[in-house]
């Protein structure tokens, strides 16, 4: 792969995640302030503490983004997945989010490298719903019948697009000639569309959610959010409040603690109203404005084992989960993985195994945090879901084996330490 006229896979998802970077910083201005501000965090962090690259060298946590995408239906998240195949990216865990304790009308997977030395060498994942038009509880028969035939006329990849990307996915390669064409078009696929949007369609599914109108209101998907990632997120919430950028309530995930840092924690700047064309009932168009995108920002801890997860989700569920803390977790990595909470390879409490994936909880109550209104818990309760979106489902669904991320740290647990 060293051969000059040949791209890595791993240096062709560097530039494309560089490429929507740039793309949404111009979309969302704010964007490159929360980078910024993110760059300034871990550089002071990494002064103070001798410590800080235990989980991931600064010049990693300085490059590593994750994306959010939303699709509306198995056909659109298949053909997600063959682009993302091109970029060494494959699917990883299933999110139900319509579960969590603010439902969203979505299932997901997380697109990723898999392998060790490709998450170090550039670790861009991009988390990827579908719209659930199955579910009853969310779109009566008509309705659905109505997004989907909407969801069936509209094509989110180009197909010559898709033809390359399975090319370089077989090749294992991309010719350097070739290669900023390709990139540059797979950008071009997730930018926000100037294209007037149906007002009424618009408004009847937002209805139904917020997240439903994003997705099959609009002619294309874009990018929803694109996360750096922070070494003390407490801090960069902090820095960005004092630039007078209005941030989310809270930080959703894990409290922060004296011990380890566990799995994943994330807050964003609330979303901001951005310009957007609107086409009325009798054809004209007129200027408005939509609030659904917003800056994300992640601090990533260490992978927890299933009996681990256990006892996050028990503190998690305790009135003050950062007073319960200590109940359920011990205060050094010598003792997490003796008591086999969390992954070190070879056992090793010095090598801990960074956590690469997502909390459902989290992602809902991000997505939550930014919208107006959306769905209530309470109005699902009394409703049956008979749709069968599972795991396998959606595996078929895109023709794809979706790994198991426990399967992934516990080979990675395996291996001696670096």
């Amino acid at each position: 792969m060293s051969h000059p006229h040949k791209l890595a896979i791993w240096q062709l998802r560097a530039q494309f995640a560089a490429g929507l970077s740039a793309m949404y910083a111009a979309e969302v201005p704010a964007y490159g302030t929360l980078v910024q501000v993110s760059q300034e965090v871990n550089r002071d962090y990494v002064t103070r503490d001798p410590d800080a690259g235990r989980l991931g060298s600064l010049q990693r946590v300085t490059a590593e983004r994750h994306g959010a995408i939303r699709v509306g239906s198995p056909a659109e998240l298949a053909a997600v997945a063959e682009l993302f195949a091109a970029f060494g990216m494959l699917p990883v865990g299933y999110y139900d989010l319509r579960s969590a304790r603010s439902p969203i009308p979505v299932v997901s997977t997380a697109f990723r490298p898999i392998d060790a030395d490709e998450l170090a060498r550039n670790p861009f994942r991009v988390f990827t719903s579908m719209l659930a038009t199955g579910d009853p509880r969310y779109f009566d028969a008509g309705l659905r019948a109505r997004v989907e035939a909407f969801l069936a006329h509209r094509r989110l990849f180009d197909p010559a697009l898709l033809a390359t990307a399975r090319t370089v996915a077989a090749d294992g390669y991309c010719d350097a000639d070739a290669a900023p064409t390709f990139v540059a078009a797979a950008v071009a696929a997730f930018a926000l569309s100037t294209e007037p949007i149906d007002k009424a369609w618009y408004e009847e599914l937002s209805r139904v959610s917020a997240v439903a109108a994003d997705i099959a209101g609009v002619g294309s998907t874009h990018i929803n959010h694109l996360t750096p990632r922070v070494l003390d997120i407490d801090d960069l919430y902090g820095r960005m409040t004092r630039r007078a950028i209005t941030m989310i309530d809270a930080i959703q995930g894990p409290p922060r603690t004296d011990g380890p840092a566990v799995l994943l924690r994330q807050t964003s700047f609330r979303a901001l109203d951005e310009p957007r064309l609107f086409r009325g009932e009798d054809g004209t168009v007129s200027a408005g404005g939509l609030r659904v995108r917003f800056g994300e920002v992640e601090a990533r801890g260490v992978a927890l084992t299933p009996l681990g997860r256990q006892r996050y989700d028990a503190a998690m569920a305790a009135t003050d989960p950062a007073q319960a803390w200590s109940d359920y977790f011990p205060s050094t990595d010598a003792q997490m993985a003796a008591q086999g909470l969390a992954y070190y390879r070879g056992g090793d409490p010095s090598a801990p195994i960074v956590y690469e994936d997502f909390l459902p909880a989290s992602a809902a109550g991000i997505f939550r945090s930014n919208l107006d209104r959306d769905t209530n818990a309470n109005d699902l309760i009394s409703r049956v879901d008979d749709s069968g979106y599972d795991i396998e489902w959606l595996a078929g669904a895109i023709g794809r084996d979706i790994h198991d991320p426990y399967a992934l740290y516990e080979a990675l647990a395996q291996e001696a330490p670096r």
